[in-house]
């Protein structure tokens, strides 16, 4: 329970189909030791939000625990998130929050504490398929968030009820107000949950400041390999970013690609930045189905990507090539690449280079 209106209204369903429940917060951060707090008070491990998940569970008659995860979250996601940008990738830590922690460590303190299933207030759906159990996308398009779920083992997504996966925001937020939870007005949290001001170049300088000099300087090209002018570090920039450049031309600049050798950052126009396909690893399926089988899927490459069809083809290294029905815009290493028959979650893994 992250203390905000979805996880209480899991909540509230879990006990209208009769089960026993118990409210679990995890805290994950204390935000303040790194700044960035916006005053706004709504991201989840801040004091409101504790307060907020242990209203909701006073008010539907449940127990509440607060449970400390601080030191795996920082190891298995903050740690990473930062590592990542130094080698030129963009990560994203909700998907690593999912495997270590919300299935992970989490569903390890649900068996110690007599639980059988793990409920969640995420948008997403379970289907029975030939005795397999299948993710699904939720019924609210705009919502969907099986695109960060795609780590998950099989197995963990059998002990997991998905509440509000036929439900859409709206009807969440009326269902809340209904039954007049603490929560039913909660603002959404967009950003990064350990970074409130969304601003990850300056989390990265006040986490890591000892590390900021491995952050290559180095020059902005073209992809001809005219200089452009000088760049500020490579952690400053991701695939596909356009402003703050400060490098004028006929066209807009768009970063292209970040070379680690020399330190160097391609920048390209938007037309330079489309990409044919791209090269998969830390493949994870969610289907008994063979990857021979699965010739023809969807893919979506970043959240709110509207997906496109893709044809996979398994390299000799086990990576997954995927060819792309018509070239997409700032293919991202780092990213997830989450592969879809329908609204089935197939499975998916970390983008490592995109293909011109």
């Amino acid at each position: 329970m992250s203390g905000g209106v979805d996880s209480s209204v899991a909540l509230y369903r879990v006990l209208e189909q009769g089960y026993d429940a118990i409210g679990v917060t995890m805290k994950l951060w204390e935000y303040e030791q790194v700044g960035g707090n916006t005053g706004k008070n709504v991201s989840c491990c801040s004091l409101e939000s504790f307060n907020n998940a242990k209203l909701v569970c006073e008010q539907l008659g449940v127990p509440h625990y607060t449970l400390d995860h601080s030191a795996a979250f920082r190891k298995s996601v903050v740690d990473n998130f930062v590592d990542e940008y130094f080698l030129g990738r963009t990560p994203n830590p909700c998907v690593r929050c999912n495997v270590f922690l919300k299935w992970g460590t989490l569903l390890e303190q649900a068996r110690q504490l007599g639980a059988d299933l793990v409920a969640t207030g995420h948008y997403a759906r379970t289907i029975q398929i030939n005795g397999q159990t299948r993710l699904l996308k939720g019924r609210d398009a705009k919502k969907d968030q099986t695109y960060f779920l795609w780590g998950i083992e099989r197995e963990a997504i059998q002990q997991t009820l998905f509440p509000l996966g036929d439900l859409t925001k709206p009807e969440v937020r009326k269902i809340a107000k209904a039954i007049d939870l603490p929560t039913a007005l909660e603002p959404e949290s967009q950003e990064v949950c350990f970074i409130p001001d969304n601003d990850y170049r300056r989390f990265i300088n006040e986490y890591a400041p000892e590390r900021v000099n491995e952050s290559k300087s180095g020059y902005f090209i073209d992809p001809q390999g005219k200089i452009l002018g000088l760049h500020s570090g490579i952690t400053n920039y991701t695939i596909g970013q356009r402003k703050g450049l400060g490098i004028a031309g006929p066209e807009a600049y768009y970063v292209k690609d970040i070379n680690l050798d020399t330190g160097n950052i391609i920048l390209g126009t938007r037309s330079e930045l489309r990409f044919n396909g791209c090269v998969i690893d830390n493949l994870n399926l969610l289907t008994d189905d063979k990857l021979s089988q699965m010739k023809q899927v969807t893919v979506q490459i970043r959240y709110n990507h509207p997906g496109i069809g893709a044809k996979i083809e398994v390299l000799d290294s086990g990576r997954l090539k995927l060819k792309f029905r018509e070239p997409q815009f700032a293919v991202t290493p780092g990213q997830s690449a989450v592969f879809y028959q329908d609204d089935v979650v197939l499975g998916g893994g970390l983008i490592i280079e995109g293909l011109k």
